[in-house]
């Protein structure tokens, strides 16, 4: 049985006085149970970020302890620096590792933040997967107007007050506290001072200003050089080296050249492989192909044991994981079935002429697969959402309101992660069409399972996405997502039928 393990990302807004940044590492290292597994300072941003892993008693531990001791030593109303901040602990990321779930890492995040705002007094947020507010789950939202602007808001704008503590700031400020998937820091230095156009080049890059999507991009003045800061929040759907050209593209477009980058802490090793595979135009590659992937992740033990446990869990007398993280495993596989016969077909030379279709169907394919293993793990996190929006208090006209609308986007946020399983158990029996029809005829029964399975997926999602909506009587969101069900789910009938019409010929007698 594996030992859980949770990863702490905290950032300290300091990077400049060696002997806080010191005593803070000595906190961390001297918390028993803990590794250190990363320290990054960086001065003009004067910031440090601290990795560290460890059980998740031992690593909340490391981390109040952290924060108490950065609220003691750090002011901010001296504090100056490149990167936006609201606390001398700014902000505390939870990620889960080995054995534990993100719902898991959420609860550790709101026992956390319910500490630091009751035993140290500190103003406490909560970001991304342990948000409880609408509109608090960006972080740049939380972080807008900096230190100085919420401690001219937090005592007046109710929209502003935090999740535990007081509504006022002190010198340490606030701390932002949550849990999140895994994500690239990933820095751009250019050949130029010019701040502005690593600006520009960050507009044009940032997924909420129509760049790349999981793109998060400012642009800094770091080391006397315009810097592209960015974070990849999902490598998986925008890889490093999308964002590395598009950095490049728009550099070139203002007269200026990508010097270097850098990654800040720890990378995902996928995220490092996905960009070699980009610049090698590695076509079809998988990660079983790098050695020791081959050696140390496909044990007989590995995944018979994370199967298992999964099945475990979804035999358990607990709410989660349900029938909406089946539908998505069953969606997972129907991709991994695509995936399997288009590099079947791509690998023989019999079937050169569709190589570039199957080279394109197996990036698709992959894509899905990977969002379909994030949806098992977000629709348990969903509905425990929803279990606590059905606790929060409700006395007084203001607690009610909010209580109100946290249900209303819990459920909405329930209801819209299966209706995407359904979107993409769609496109992916539509995949199987395609193998069945230009593939290898030998996998057509593979493409059949995975048309069967990506049929089930959709009908069982659309049980929970219904589900989630009964309580949203009247709401345009949800009358929207179920007119939209209903298309999705006459349109797969036609392609399963059009899919059967391929492969039952082929599975029933020899040509």
């Amino acid at each position: 049985m594996s030992i859980p393990l949770v990863e702490c990302v905290p950032n300290f807004s300091e990077g400049r006085r060696n002997e806080i940044i010191l005593q803070l590492v000595k906190t961390v290292v001297g918390t028993p149970g803990v590794r250190l597994l990363d320290q990054h300072s960086d001065p003009d941003h004067n910031r440090t970020v601290l990795t560290f892993v460890g059980s998740p008693q031992a690593v909340e531990t490391a981390a109040f302890a952290a924060t108490a001791q950065a609220a003691q030593l750090i002011d901010l109303n001296q504090h100056v620096g490149q990167h936006p901040r609201i606390g001398a602990t700014d902000v505390i990321p939870f990620i889960p590792l080995q054995g534990l779930t993100l719902a898991d890492c959420v609860n550790l995040a709101r026992h956390l933040g319910s500490r630091l705002g009751e035993e140290l007094g500190l103003p406490v947020y909560l970001y991304e997967a342990a948000a409880l507010r609408p509109g608090r789950a960006n972080l740049e939202d939380i972080r807008r107007g900096e230190y100085e602007g919420l401690k001219d808001e937090i005592g007046t704008n109710p929209d502003r007050r935090p999740d535990f503590g007081p509504a006022h700031l002190g010198p340490a400020g606030a701390t932002v506290v949550g849990a999140r998937r895994p994500l690239v820091a990933y820095n751009v230095y250019l050949d130029t001072p010019d701040v502005e156009i690593a600006k520009r080049i960050a507009r044009a890059v940032r997924g909420a200003t129509g760049g790349l999507r999981n793109v998060k991009a400012l642009g800094l003045l770091v080391e006397g050089r315009a810097q592209v800061s960015m974070n990849l929040t999902d490598h998986t759907q925008t890889s490093i080296a999308r964002a590395c050209e598009m950095v490049r593209r728009e550099a070139a477009h203002w007269g200026t050249r990508m010097v270097r980058g850098e990654i800040v802490g720890l990378v995902p090793g996928a995220a490092l492989l996905d960009a070699a595979a980009w610049y090698l135009q590695l076509e079809p590659f998988a990660a079983e192909q790098v050695i020791e992937n081959r050696l140390g992740s496909t044990g007989e033990g590995n995944l018979a044991h994370a199967e298992q446990s999964f099945l475990q869990d979804l035999a358990s007398g607990e709410p989660t994981p349900g029938g909406g993280s089946a539908a998505a495993l069953a969606a997972a596989m129907a991709a991994a079935l695509v995936s399997m016969v288009a590099r079947l077909t791509a690998g023989r030379n019999k079937y050169a002429g569709v190589r570039e279709d199957m080279l394109t169907m197996i990036r698709e394919a992959d894509a899905l697969r990977a969002q379909m293993e994030q949806a098992v793990r977000e629709d348990s996190l969903a509905f425990e959402q929803v279990l606590q929006a059905r606790r929060l208090p409700s006395g007084n006209d203001q607690e009610q309101e909010l209580a109100l609308r946290s249900r209303r986007e819990a459920l909405l946020r329930a209801a819209q992660i299966p209706f995407e399983v359904c979107q993409h158990a769609f496109r992916l029996l539509e995949l199987a069409g395609q193998a069945a029809e230009i593939g290898l005829p030998s996998a057509a029964s593979d493409v059949g399972t995975a048309g069967f399975m990506a049929s089930a997926a959709l009908r069982s999602a659309g049980l929970n996405v219904r589900i989630n909506l009964l309580d949203l009587p009247g709401d345009e969101r949800a009358d929207q997502m179920r007119h939209e069900l209903e298309q999705i789910e006459a349109g797969s009938e036609a392609a399963l039928k059009s899919l059967q019409s391929r492969i039952l010929p082929r599975v029933n007698s020899r040509p």
